[in-house]
């Protein structure tokens, strides 16, 4: 899971590092991972420990979320989105060797986790 802050952070930096450059800088592509590589299962895991209940993941079958998904955005959507999960079960979202390190120094600090997040997210459930 990426931090959408994470991702934020190195486009504006990689915005302003091309737009102060002397002359063009050649395309190149910048992986964006989180700091961890996680499953479902690691997900539900870490839900649950911040909600203190059980969190079930609900399996590798996208047909399922395309369902759900048709139900408030238009089918073809849904479709395209079961497709692309079905590329995520099939092949997984690993990061190239080097990614996490390239962002960490990118940033100049450490990304954010996903635990993290969760438990903010969390913690403004409570408050309201």
């Amino acid at each position: 899971m990426v931090d959408a802050r994470d991702i934020a952070e190195v486009a504006a930096i990689e915005l302003i590092r091309r737009d102060q450059a002397p002359g063009k800088l050649p395309i190149e592509t910048i992986n964006l991972v989180g700091p961890e590589t996680l499953t479902g299962e690691n997900v539900a895991a870490i839900w649950s420990d911040v909600l203190g209940r059980p969190i079930v993941y609900g399996g590798d079958d996208p047909s399922s979320f395309e369902q759900n998904m048709a139900t408030f955005m238009p089918r073809w959507t849904a479709y395209e989105m079961r497709l692309m999960a079905e590329r995520y079960v099939s092949d997984g979202m690993i990061p190239e060797k080097g990614d996490v390190e390239r962002l960490v120094k990118l940033l100049g600090r450490p990304l954010h986790s996903y635990r993290r997040a969760a438990s903010a997210l969390a913690g403004s459930i409570d408050n309201h």
